[in-house]
Formats: C-alpha cells, sequence, structure tokens
C-alpha cells in the first residue's frame, strides 16, 4: 500500500493558520487596534481597558495571534508590549490577497 503524498502547500497552511486568528471580533478588534497605533507602544492593560473582556481572555486572543505570528511581544517585566509583526502582517496581506482573487 503506497502512501498519499499530501496535497497541502505550505501557503494553504499559512492562510488557514492566519484565518484561523482572524476567525474572532475581539482577535480583529486587536489587530486594528495594533495596526492603527504602529508608532505608539501598546500594551495589554491598555487593550483591557477598552475591550469587554477578563484580561485572562484577552491574554489568550494576544497569545493566537502571537502563535499566528500576526503579532510579537517585548517583554519589560511585568509589562509586554505589542506590536504587529511587519513581515507576517505583509505575508498575510498578499496571500489572503491572492487567495480571494481566485
Amino acid at each position: 500500500m503506497t502512501e498519499k503524498e499530501n496535497p497541502i502547500t505550505d501557503n494553504q497552511e499559512k492562510i488557514s493558520r492566519y484565518g484561523k486568528a482572524l476567525s474572532n471580533p475581539i482577535r480583529v478588534f486587536i489587530l486594528e487596534y495594533l495596526a492603527n497605533n504602529l508608532n505608539k507602544a501598546c500594551y495589554s492593560g491598555d487593550m483591557a481597558e477598552i475591550l469587554p473582556i477578563a484580561r485572562s481572555t484577552l491574554s489568550e486572543h494576544l497569545k493566537e495571534l502571537k502563535n499566528a505570528g500576526l503579532i510579537q511581544g517585548e517583554i519589560n517585566p511585568p509589562y509586554i508590549r505589542y506590536c504587529i509583526n511587519p513581515e507576517n502582517w505583509e505575508e498575510a496581506r498578499l496571500l489572503l490577497a491572492k487567495f480571494f482573487r481566485k
């Protein structure tokens, strides 16, 4: 019995990962917030004051976005400053634009 080759491409994997990160409106808000504040330090505490969710829930959303590679965090205990990961942000933009043009 021969094994089938995996038909899933690297780009399809990436689109799926970015799509999962974008699948929650809180995470979309976080990405827009960070994208609109590129020249400003963005701390989770700042976002916690705006969003109607618990800090622990916000932390889970930030973790999901970080795992997808769309954001990055700089740790300066006890604070974590978040920002858009510019390389992956651009990659996601291009991949999703190409995907939706099909």
